[in-house]
């Protein structure tokens, strides 16, 4: 009853990058009907980013919108001194934006890479530095990168998604290291197959043969990350972890 009360009390100001669709729109739902203020970056989405902050506005909730290509290291820095300015301070960064890419290895151009890598790994380097800052001096905060099952196992004809999302896991795990002694806790999700559109290009028939392979023999779904990311939020002793979020698919 206290813990809930506590929560009531102290607003968390909240970043999630890449939070317009799927499950970083998810996110945002989810923390926002919690009592959190959040603050929604897109970067090509507007209607869509525009259309999250209205729904939840009418609710009630607090969410605020910011433009920034977060591959870019001088926009993420703005979308973080944004808040920091607006708010006074950020206690959760979630680094969700991303971009995903099938193709051949040897197909694979210099461009995709540096694209695929600067979109996935790049952008939660930029936004961890910039708001660990104000978490270390505040000593307290929490990072949570959003993964995948493919950075764990390694998927065919999506090797540079693949080790970017490899990259964040290392990203976190040594992260987590260096900012535990300043009570910053850093973790990360690695999702399996979601029901968003970046997976609409899996056919009907793909996905029936991909439930086979699941234990729970189905797709999962953005509010199965979202209510995990509300309980690393809640937690205070969880960190440096690789939390598999994939119906038993790889365990």
């Amino acid at each position: 009853m206290e813990e809930n009360l506590e929560k009531n009390i102290v607003n968390k100001i909240i970043v999630v990058t890449g939070g317009s669709r799927g499950i970083g729109a998810q996110i945002v739902k989810e923390l926002a009907s919690c009592g959190y203020t959040v603050v929604l970056n897109y970067n090509n989405s507007e209607n869509s980013a525009k259309s999250v902050e209205n729904e939840l506005k009418k609710m009630g909730y607090a969410v605020d919108i910011f433009k920034a290509d977060v591959s870019v290291s001088k926009e993420a820095e703005n979308l973080i001194n944004y808040t920091i300015n607006k708010y006074g301070k950020i206690d959760v960064l979630i680094n969700n934006a991303g971009i995903s890419q099938t193709k051949l290895f040897t197909d694979i151009t210099d461009e995709d890479w540096h694209r695929m890598l600067d979109n996935n790994l790049s952008s939660a380097f930029y936004c961890s530095r910039e708001s660990s800052k104000n978490m270390i001096h505040n000593k307290e905060g929490l990072i949570i990168n959003i993964s995948s099952i493919w950075g764990e196992t390694g998927a065919s004809m999506e090797v540079h998604y693949s080790a970017s999302k490899a990259g964040m896991i290392g990203l976190t795990k040594a992260l987590a290291k260096e900012l535990g002694p300043s009570g910053v806790r850093v973790n990360a999700i690695a999702p399996g197959i979601i029901n968003t559109d970046m997976n609409k290009e899996y056919s009907n028939k793909d996905i029936e043969n991909i439930k086979q392979e699941i234990p729970l023999e189905k797709i999962g779904k953005p509010e199965n990350i979202s209510k995990c990311i509300n309980w690393l939020i809640e937690d205070n002793y969880t960190t440096g972890e690789v939390i598999s979020i994939n119906g038993g698919w790889y365990m």
